[in-house]
Order: structure tokens, then sequence, then C-alpha cells
């Protein structure tokens, strides 16, 4: 063979050699909602091009939303712990009871920011909460802002909520919303519309980045959020990787998904629903609707009506031997020192 034709397939081979290894792993990303809200197209979309970017093209993510791949969005965790997909997003609370030390986050007004609270949950899941999830690659724990109700009738005080059917989007909200005098309907998220339409709830708990997605604004007319600091409440979130698809990639790449894990990818996926909850109030506004800021003393009341959930969680906690009350201390202070008080 001439040296000319040998080099030509030297080099041809070399690049099909640089081909093949220019996505050597695909992953795949799972969850429940569709890819224009704000998760989706604002941070696990983003995630996934730096990671490729990061890698050279070496690791692509593939982004199924809406539950392109089966399952519904509690089963969403078992799916990437068993290796059904691997990456996933999902909300902690769809599994009751399954993350107890979790929901010191939902406990009722303690949250102030979705950027802030992000950033204190991450911190507290990694020192508290790292067994409930040992079972899978966490990516991030993070929180949404500030949690209001969205209702068909307005809210204009606490006993505005009696006989009310509420979406509530986990255990403790649930809780709340009963202790509050409304009837608790716990859903996922993407059945809100359809049960708001029709009829088989009168109002949803969600934060105002979620509204546009589900076009809450064009099915209820009334928004109730609360005066000072603390939004209602919040839902916690996990972004979580299969162990076995982490632990196949080469050191090399297992480094570019280290690099995008930890307390500042939380703090970007709270801050992106930060940004979300603005044009969320923006198009409600936009559309005439009726937004209600309950004032300090009324808000006062329905903190007062709520905080006996707090020692009641604290029990229930204490029950399992779990010392809830350190950990509603710890949450709080956390929260504090990433908002800055």
């Amino acid at each position: 063979m001439k040296a000319s034709t040998l080099l030509a397939a030297a080099f041809a081979f070399g690049a099909m050699t640089v081909a093949s290894f220019a996505q050597e792993v695909t992953l795949k990303l799972h969850q429940m909602l569709p890819p224009q809200a704000t998760i989706p197209a604002k941070a696990l979309a983003p995630w996934a091009e730096k990671v490729m970017a990061d890698s050279g093209g070496r690791i692509k993510v593939e982004l199924y939303p809406a539950m392109q791949l089966g399952g519904k969005p509690p089963e969403l965790y078992d799916q990437a712990k068993d290796g059904v997909v691997d990456l996933i997003w999902t909300v902690i609370g769809y599994t009751p009871g399954r993350f107890p030390t979790t929901e010191a986050f939902e406990l009722p007004f303690n949250m102030t920011t979705g950027e802030a609270t992000s950033k204190a949950f991450h911190e507290f899941c990694e020192k508290h909460c790292a067994k409930e999830f040992e079972d899978v690659k966490v990516i991030a724990w993070h929180a949404h802002g500030p949690g209001l109700i969205h209702s068909k009738i307005p809210i204009n005080k606490l006993e505005d909520m009696k006989g009310l059917k509420i979406r509530g989007g986990s255990r403790m909200i649930n809780q709340l919303l009963e202790k509050l005098g409304a009837t608790p309907v716990g859903m996922p998220v993407p059945a809100v519309p359809e049960a708001l339409s029709k009829g088989v709830i009168d109002a949803t708990t969600i934060p105002w980045e979620v509204t546009p997605s589900l076009k809450v604004a064009e099915l209820v007319k009334n928004h109730t959020g609360f005066s000072g600091k603390n939004g209602l409440y919040t839902q916690t979130f996990v972004f979580a990787m299969n162990k076995a698809s982490y632990e196949r990639l080469p050191d090399d790449l297992k480094k570019v998904i280290d690099a995008n894990s930890g307390i500042e990818t939380a703090a970007m996926m709270g801050r992106v629903m930060d940004e979300g909850d603005k044009i969320g109030l923006e198009i409600a506004q936009k559309a005439g609707n009726n937004i209600i800021t309950l004032d300090e003393a009324e808000t006062q009341r329905w903190k007062d009506t709520a905080a006996p959930l707090v020692e009641a969680w604290e029990a229930e906690m204490a029950a399992k031997g779990i010392d809830g009350k350190a950990l509603v201390e710890e949450a709080r202070a956390l929260i504090d020192k990433y908002t800055g008080n």
C-alpha cells in the first residue's frame, strides 16, 4: 500500500476515533413539567448545555419533560434510584413520609426567597438528609419562592378559607391547609389546570413562577399573598442522578458532574424561580386579576393559626427518634443566614 494511502487510512481512522469519543455518554433527564416552565427552560436546559460544554461534548443530556418516558410524578425518584432514567428533577413531597428531615423546610412561614432558601436547604440536607438520599447521586436540593393561594373567589381573611377545596403539593402543605380551615386535595402540579377547570378544586397553592405554564391566571382571578419577609410555605425539590450512571463515568467526566452540583447549582435553581415569580405576577397584573396582599395584622392571624403545626411536627419527629426541634431551629438559622438577616 502506498504511503499516501496509508496516511489517508490513518487519518480516516483517527477521524472515526475522535467522532466515537466526541459523545461518550448520553444521559436521560426526566421530569414532570412542560418544557416552557421555569425550571425546565431556565435551569435544567442551561445545566444540560453547560455539562455538555464542560465535557467537550462527551456528555449529552437528553431532556424529557412532562413525564414523556412514562410513569407518574411521584415515581420520578424511584426512576432515578432504579436506573430507569439517568437524571430526574422532582418534588420531594410527592412521596410523603419518605424524606422526613426535609419537611423542616416545608413548615409554614419559614421561607424567604427561593435563592436564599435553596442555599439554606442544600446546606441543611448535606448535613442532615444525606442518608435519606443515599441511593442516588444528588446534584442539588432546592426550594421555590414564596408559596401563595390562587383562587376562584377572593381570599381576604382567614375565614374565607373555610370549606374551600384547595390543592396542596405535599403532606405538610395539606396539613397547613386543613389547619387554616380548607379541605386539602393532594395532587401533582400538572393536574392543577384540569382540576380547576372542572371544579375539582376551588384554589391551588403554587408560587407565581409556575402559573404561566399552567395558565392559572386564566383559570382563576384572585391571588392571595402575605405581608413580611416570609412566604406562606415552600416546597422542596431534588435534582438527582442514578448512582450507577454516575459511577460508570470516567473520572474526568465525574468531575464535570461534580462541578455542576452543589450549593451553587441549588442557588441557581432558586434564583430562576425567583425571576419566574416576577413574570407570573406581571402576567396576572396585565390580565387585571385581583392581587391581594394580606396586611400585617391579618398575616399574623394566619401565622398564629398555623403555629401549632410546628410543634406537632417536632413531636412526630421525636417519636421517630429525630430531634425535630433542633432541625427547625437550624433550618430557620440557615434561612436567616442566606437571606442576610
